[in-house]
């Protein structure tokens, strides 16, 4: 197998790929802003056009402390947001006063064919400087064969001052396409915080 090398040795000045090798590429679909929010609801841009969707969250600041930052998925122009998934939950663990470190899997907060809104991270501070940021991953759901996997993998610092990793992955086990996703919190309101969805070319 040949190696392939790019034009030039420079990364900031390769102008062009070599033959056979395509970047992935981030199209920007659709930006949200969370103000006292109930919730944070995209309800178009989700279709056919992109195998993968990417939706990142950005400083997201809980009203209430202790709240959960959930999320679920919904079918054609419903807004049920009920869709049954099956999901893992583990998480990383670290203390501002070096302690408490651990990886551990976390068997409350996964789902098995529920219709309940995922967890994406527990018991996150209100404190004014603290938030959640991460990524989700939502793969082909305008598939009619397949169920639609996701990922996704948020930091956050939680109510007792832990700095927290968590790593959520699963499945809606539907052969219906995915158009809509919502996030909210367990409790209260999406205080502050930024959305975006991307397609992946």
């Amino acid at each position: 197998m040949a190696i392939k090398t790019a034009n030039n040795q420079s990364m900031s000045a390769i102008t062009s790929l070599p033959s056979g090798v395509s970047a992935k590429s981030l199209i920007l679909l659709a930006t949200e802003t969370a103000s006292s929010s109930d919730t944070i609801s995209f309800t178009s841009g989700i279709d056919s056009t992109y195998k993968e969707y990417i939706f990142k969250y950005m400083n997201i600041h809980p009203e209430t402390d202790g709240a959960s930052f959930t999320f679920q998925t919904d079918t054609g122009t419903n807004t049920s947001y009920n869709q049954t998934v099956t999901t893992s939950f583990f998480q990383a663990i670290h203390a501002e006063g070096d302690g408490s470190e651990e990886v551990s899997y976390n068997t409350g907060n996964d789902l098995a064919q529920s219709s309940s809104f995922q967890i994406l991270t527990e018991n996150i501070s209100s404190d004014n400087d603290h938030g959640v940021s991460g990524t989700l991953h939502l793969f082909e759901p305008s598939s009619t064969t397949f169920v639609k996997h996701f990922i996704a993998n948020p930091q956050y610092t939680s109510a007792s001052n832990l700095c927290m990793q968590t790593f959520v992955a699963g499945y809606f086990n539907t052969t219906t396409a995915i158009t809509r996703l919502q996030f909210k919190m367990s409790s209260g309101n999406i205080d502050a915080g930024t959305f975006k969805l991307y397609g992946v070319v």
